[in-house]
């Protein structure tokens, strides 16, 4: 059994920062992209950036410049720094990833049960 599983959200103020965590668990051989997802009340669930198994980085337009994605191979953990918040970076945000269990070498994708961020005064 796979599972990602998600932590670090909470309420932040306009201005804030706060970071994501997700981490994969289980019958693991490997993981190739991993990204992070977030979809707010009434909306549907959007892109907010990848990293590549080698580093490489994508992002919306609507984060560039104030949200970083980067992971840790050996933890199997993918990471979101959110820094200069706004009201509209409100929504559940998702963590999800391509990943191989043992003995096989197919990737499935993997999504976390979410976590929700809230941006308030």
């Amino acid at each position: 059994q796979v599972q990602l599983v998600e932590s670090g959200g909470g309420l932040v103020q306009p201005g804030g920062s706060l970071r994501l965590s997700c981490t994969a668990s289980g019958s693991i051989r490997g993981i190739n992209d991993m990204a992070w997802y977030r979809q707010a009340p009434g909306k549907q669930r959007e892109l907010v950036a990848t990293i590549t198994k080698g580093g490489n980085t994508n992002y919306a337009d609507s984060v560039k410049g104030r949200f970083t994605i980067s992971r840790d191979n050996a933890k199997k953990t993918v990471y979101l720094q959110m820094n200069s918040m706004k009201s509209e970076d409100t929504a559940v945000y998702y963590c999800n990833a391509e990943i191989s269990r043992q003995f096989t070498p197919y990737y499935g994708d993997y999504w976390g049960k979410g976590t929700l961020v809230t941006v308030s005064a």
